[in-house]
């Protein structure tokens, strides 16, 4: 059957999305050339389905045959990476929805464009600690991190191992609200002693923070989202897109300049 002439886009857009299958089985004919019963066996659909989507994906064009496989043609191709790419976004949406509001706003010149192919880390009841061990999996993984924004809720969870990455050999620059330095004198004086001892830390307190954190590490920054209340990590947003880099460097750097001389250490 050949498509209606007088089909508009939004025709096409609901014909993919309208089965489950069909987006995935165009992109996967993206990456190579694929069987019929390869694609069926994938898909989770009866042959006859994924058959009778095979001709459709013809019909539009979308897809060739080569003996027994099939493949995508460079119009199926611009299609499938376009679908690829919001499913992609719409995910991240899905994960950001309950907890956009508590990340950077456009004022500070964070976009929600930075978040397209990022990785958000979401605590739910059953795991709260979610973010907080997506963020130690990143520091296990970089040799240098620079973090403003670095609150209570976010120090109390990870302190451990972030002094030992410290003492390991972590280059490590905190900027912190005040409130931290009163927390780390009377919990964990000694932790933190210990890693100002290494000569890898630099601690320093600015009160004018925002109400979220920045961390920037090896390959990729990430963005702490705090409750209301500051009294726990809700979201934890990591990305190695490059304009997300550079809007993390100039927050970093713009706290930085602002940071008084006296650091934490010289009261420790």
């Amino acid at each position: 059957m050949r498509v209606d002439d007088t089909d508009t886009p939004i025709d096409d857009i609901a014909y993919l999305v309208r089965s489950e299958h069909r987006a995935p089985t165009l992109i996967a004919l993206t990456v190579r050339p694929r069987s019929r019963s390869e694609l069926w066996e994938m898909a989770g659909v009866s042959e006859s389905t994924i058959r009778r989507t095979l001709g459709e994906f013809e019909d539009r064009d979308w897809v060739e045959r080569d003996g027994y496989q099939y493949e995508a043609t460079q119009l199926g191709g611009f299609v499938a990476t376009a679908m690829a790419d919001l499913i992609d976004r719409v995910e991240s949406e899905r994960k950001l929805r309950d907890v956009w509001r508590l990340l950077p706003d456009e004022e500070t010149g964070f976009t929600i464009e930075m978040c397209a192919n990022a990785t958000v880390t979401v605590a739910d009841p059953e795991n709260p600690s979610r973010p907080i061990d997506r963020f130690c999996s990143l520091i296990d993984e970089s040799e240098r991190l620079r973090f403003t924004g670095l609150d209570v809720a976010m120090l109390d969870a990870c302190k451990t191992e972030l002094c030992d990455r410290i003492v390991d050999g972590m280059e490590t620059e905190l900027i912190n609200p005040p409130r931290v330095a009163g927390y780390i004198r009377s919990n964990c004086p000694d932790l933190f002693s210990g890693a100002l001892a290494s000569g890898n830390l630099d601690l320093r307190l600015h009160d004018e923070l925002p109400r979220f954190g920045v961390s920037i590490l090896d390959d990729r920054i990430a963005i702490t989202g705090y409750d209301r209340e500051g009294v726990s990590v809700r979201v934890l947003v990591d990305t190695d897109d490059p304009d997300a880099r550079d809007w993390a460097e100039s927050t970093f750097t713009s706290h930085r300049r602002t940071t008084p001389i006296l650091s934490l250490g010289d009261e420790l």
